[in-house]
């Protein structure tokens, strides 16, 4: 005679909650790590690191500007520092950070790229390529304001291909 054996749904379902069960009602029984009942520990308190400091995008100070002394030397990045590409030299901002720089005495902009570390002397936030100067109208010195841009920045996507100089070339209409 063959003999069979039958499961039902409702006995694996039910071994399966009771292990369920037992599991969970161990983990609430068990105390937390810092001694306190489980289910009573405090949330966790989240301080500010004090060197945690909210990002400057505009910064106002004095501009100067270097040349030919320093021509085809090797910047901070490791490309070499031509005199006539629209770059600077700052302290902290990260290399490669695009910038608006404005010359507060005409109101003529520029915008740079960040390449070098700099500037040397205290009183200075910004050292400017000779080109970048120029284009700003700074003969000396200068108070200039700083703003970091983000890559989607209009203005400075136009400053980018006027730097590539390539043509624009508009489509012919069709007629």
């Amino acid at each position: 005679m063959k003999r069979t054996t039958f499961r039902t749904a409702s006995t694996g379902t039910a071994l399966r909650l009771g292990a369920g069960i037992l599991v969970m009602g161990l983990a609430l029984s068990a105390p937390a790590k810092d001694g306190s009942p489980s289910g009573t520990a405090p949330p966790p308190v989240v301080k500010a690191k004090p060197s945690m400091k909210a990002k400057h995008r505009f910064q106002v100070g004095v501009a100067s500007w270097y040349g030919e002394k320093f021509q085809g030397r090797k910047t901070a990045g490791g490309e070499r520092f031509d005199m006539n590409g629209m770059t600077c030299a700052h302290r902290s901002l990260p290399l490669g950070t695009w910038l608006r720089v404005t010359n507060l005495k005409n109101h003529r902009t520029a915008y740079v790229r960040v390449n070098d570390r700099g500037p040397v002397l205290e009183g200075r936030i910004v050292d400017l390529s000779l080109a970048a100067a120029r284009t700003l109208g700074l003969a000396g010195l200068g108070m200039v304001s700083l703003e970091q841009l983000g890559s989607d920045d209009p203005g400075l996507a136009l400053a980018q291909m006027a730097q590539l100089q390539i043509p624009l070339i508009l489509p012919v209409s069709v007629r």
